[in-house]
């Protein structure tokens, strides 16, 4: 399990202070508000920076990193991506998992079948889309709760349901 966790894409710088605009990459905007540190990864190492929030919209967050006191500095860092550690992380709900740690988990349903591992979570709007592959076929799986009965993460399964996926999931050979 990764000890990080994705939240976020620097950018381009914004202003001449230092300050950078920010694309989130959380289901929460408002998880920024309250960041003290966020790491950045360089050659393999993940590396801690304070920040603070200058500003929120609708669709990016404005942010000063702790040394980044002009463009020229912001300018470095775009394009870099910005982790928090677990202890840092959003606390989910019961039933919620983060997308990083359902990655790899082999599907299968309540008859047997098996589905390949799960490659990516689709977000296209109402519900997250789960896509299974196999070296035979790709199985989208809505991700509903009539469809999915258990997800086990220290098994490495997602148990789901024959008769919603017959009627509910697409089926592509590849």
């Amino acid at each position: 399990m990764n000890k990080y966790l994705l939240i976020g894409e620097v950018l381009k710088p914004q202003g001449v202070k230092g300050d950078v605009k920010v694309r989130p990459i959380t289901c929460d905007i408002f998880r920024f508000e309250d960041l003290d540190e966020v790491f950045f990864v360089k050659d393999g190492e993940y590396s801690p920076i304070g920040v603070s929030l200058v500003r929120m919209d609708e669709d990016a967050v404005y942010l000063h990193f702790d040394g980044i006191d002009d463009r020229n500095q912001a300018e470095t860092i775009r394009g870099n991506l910005l982790y928090v550690d677990r202890a840092h992380a959003v606390e989910l709900e019961e039933d919620e998992n983060f997308i990083v740690d359902l990655i790899g988990l082999k599907g299968v349903d309540d008859e047997g079948n098996e589905y390949g591992k799960l490659v990516d979570v689709m977000q296209p709007g109402g519900n997250d889309v789960y896509v299974f592959r196999d070296r035979r076929r790709e199985v989208l799986v809505p991700a509903l709760k009539t469809a999915i009965l258990k997800v086990d993460l220290e098994a490495g399964v997602m148990l789901m349901s024959a008769k919603r996926l017959r009627e509910v999931a697409v089926f592509d050979e590849v």
